[in-house]
C-alpha cells in the first residue's frame, strides 16, 4: 500500500507560527529579566512576620531597611541571663550585628541576606542596657532580629 506524501504547509501559517513563537520568546524574557520588588519598596514588618517565627517572651527587636552603610541601634533595660538573638535579613551580602551591655561589646553575630534565619547566644553577665547594632557593607538590605531569653 503507498504513502500518503504529507501535505505542504502554507507559507502564511508557517510565517504566523513562527511570529506567534517570537512574540512568546519576548515575553517569557522580558518577565524573566524583570526586577523582584526593591528593598526600598518593601514593608519591613510584613517582611519580619515572614522571616522570623512568632516566639514569645521577646525582649528586644526590631526589623527595618538599611539603605545605606550606617548601622541601626536599638537597646533595652535587660537583665542577667541567657538569651537567643534570631536574625534573618534578605537583599544579599551579610548583616552584622554587634550586641553590647552598657557600652562594652558581648557578642558579634552575623546572618547571610538570603532569607535563611540564623541564631546566636547570648550571654548577658549583669543587668543593664543591653543594644544592637545592625549593620552592613551590602546595602539596600531588609533585615529582623528578636532576642529572647534562652529556654
Amino acid at each position: 500500500m503507498p504513502t500518503a506524501s504529507p501535505m505542504p504547509v502554507p507559507r502564511r501559517l508557517l510565517h504566523g507560527a513562527y511570529a506567534a513563537a517570537a512574540g512568546a520568546a519576548v515575553v517569557l524574557g522580558a518577565s524573566a529579566c524583570a526586577p523582584v520588588t526593591s528593598v526600598e519598596s518593601t514593608d519591613a514588618n510584613a517582611w519580619k512576620a515572614t522571616a522570623l517565627p512568632s516566639a514569645s517572651g521577646i525582649v528586644l527587636s526590631d526589623a527595618g531597611k538599611i539603605l545605606n552603610r550606617t548601622p541601626v541601634v536599638k537597646s533595652a533595660a535587660l537583665g542577667a541571663g541567657t538569651y537567643t538573638l534570631t536574625m534573618s535579613c534578605d537583599g544579599g551580602g551579610k548583616e552584622f550585628f554587634a550586641v553590647s551591655l552598657d557600652g562594652k561589646q558581648l557578642a558579634e553575630a552575623g546572618a547571610a541576606c538570603n532569607g535563611s534565619r540564623e541564631t546566636a547566644t547570648i550571654k548577658v553577665p549583669a543587668a543593664g542596657t543591653v543594644a544592637i547594632s545592625a549593620s552592613s557593607v551590602d546595602a539596600p538590605l531588609i533585615y529582623a532580629y528578636q532576642l529572647t531569653p534562652a529556654a
